[in-house]
This record gives C-alpha cells, sequence and structure tokens, in this order.
C-alpha cells in the first residue's frame, strides 16, 4: 500500500462548529484530535486504540499527529 501524502493525512480531519463545539475530529467520528492524542500521551499503542475504535486506521492516528504538529 502506498503512503499518504501529509495533504491526504490531513484531509481526514475536519472542524465543524456543529460536531464536539468545533474541536477537530477525525472524520465520520466524533473523537478528537485531542483524544487520541491524549490517549498517545498516556502510553496507549496505535494497537490498543485500533482494538478499541473499530472504524478507526492507522492512518487516522498519524493524522492526528500530523495535525498536532502543524
Amino acid at each position: 500500500m502506498k503512503a499518504m501524502t501529509a495533504q491526504q493525512l490531513l484531509e481526514r480531519i475536519v472542524l465543524n462548529p456543529k460536531v464536539m463545539a468545533g474541536k477537530p475530529v477525525i472524520r465520520g467520528t466524533r473523537l478528537s484530535v485531542e483524544y487520541i492524542l491524549n490517549l498517545l500521551a498516556h502510553g496507549a499503542t496505535v494497537a490498543e486504540i485500533l482494538e478499541e475504535y473499530e472504524g478507526l486506521c492507522a492512518e487516522d492516528i498519524q493524522a492526528c499527529i500530523l495535525f498536532a504538529s502543524n
């Protein structure tokens, strides 16, 4: 599988004032970038997050990290 570009990853993050008070979230979910980063910061692995939240993929988590770094 070909790696996604930074732009493709960032398109996975959306901001909508009607969803989670406008916080950036993973497209199609109510999972905020902040929440995913908090899980990672507290020691959750990508595999654990993916197991807990069906429908997420590794690129979603990568997109959260990229979004936070910009």
